[in-house]
């Protein structure tokens, strides 16, 4: 008899650092149902400047975001067990292979970005 428990999947976007008006981040699905056991994928594109490093995160509820991975490399992907990340030049995706009723959660995805452009200067007090 199958399983008829679905997972629920909750997907947002976080952004650190400062946003220029032409910087996006957009996640996708927003929400997303499936079946235990079925995979699951979960997309994330950016435009941003000074782009440092994406980030993915799950929340339980109730509870803090936890760290996923942090991807700075493109095409190189990172694994933890029945999840995947991959970082691509303008955007990451989240694969949960045999989903699971505990992977029900809110998944993040952030990026993380260089507040300025302009080089840091010192000077020298006189």
């Amino acid at each position: 008899m199958e399983n008829m428990l679905e997972c629920v999947f909750i997907v947002l976007w976080l952004q650190f650092g400062w946003l220029s008006g032409e910087d996006q981040v957009e996640q996708s699905p927003q929400t997303l149902r499936r079946q235990e056991g079925d995979s699951i994928s979960l997309n994330c594109s950016y435009t941003v400047s000074n782009f440092r490093g994406l980030l993915w995160y799950r929340q339980d509820p109730g509870k803090g975001p936890e760290l996923l991975f942090l991807l700075s490399s493109v095409g190189k992907p990172e694994h933890k067990e029945r999840i995947r990340a991959t970082l691509f030049e303008k955007g990451s995706s989240l694969h949960i292979t045999d989903s699971k009723p505990e992977d029900s959660a809110t998944y993040l995805c952030a990026v993380e970005t260089q507040c300025s452009q302009a080089p840091a200067s010192l000077h020298q007090n006189p």
